[in-house]
């Protein structure tokens, strides 16, 4: 019985790698916040609570991605678009939030538009190596195409 191994890309390491590390980043910082002491809320300062909860929950759907993507499952393309297009959904949702006077930290600003563009890239990269472009057939459809 003879064993196929798909070559992994090098994009594909690395989007797997950095989305792995997102996740245990995110994992990390958000509950630090959520499930510590009084001074790690206070160091937070003017944290948005619906912000933080979903960050922290993504955490781990990061972590899941980077794995499927590690296998090169086309499943964990789906869930990087996915994540991209709900946390692009809490950016507006926050926003909005902004935009009514409710309190908030320039550095959310920055680390929602930091984890917009990086799920973005990492969604763009794993359809572009997984699904691959197959003129003869459907493409999306399934796992990676043999090249």
């Amino acid at each position: 019985m003879m064993t196929i191994h798909k070559q992994r890309s090098t994009w594909i390491w690395v989007i797997s790698l950095v989305a792995l590390g997102f996740g245990v980043l995110t994992i990390r910082e958000g509950g630090t916040i959520l499930f510590g002491d009084e001074a790690a809320r206070m160091a937070a300062g003017n944290f948005v609570p619906f912000v933080l909860w979903f960050n922290f929950i993504m955490g781990f759907a990061y972590m899941m991605t980077g794995a499927g993507l590690w296998m090169q499952r086309s499943w964990a393309v789906w869930l990087a678009v996915a994540i991209v297009s709900a946390t692009a959904v809490t950016f507006v949702a926050f926003g909005v939030h902004v935009f009514l006077g409710g309190a908030y930290e320039q550095r959310t600003v920055i680390a929602m538009s930091l984890r917009t563009l990086v799920w973005a890239v990492i969604a763009a990269i794993a359809w572009q190596q997984l699904f691959p472009s197959n003129p003869g057939g459907a493409s999306g459809s399934g796992e990676k195409v043999a090249q």
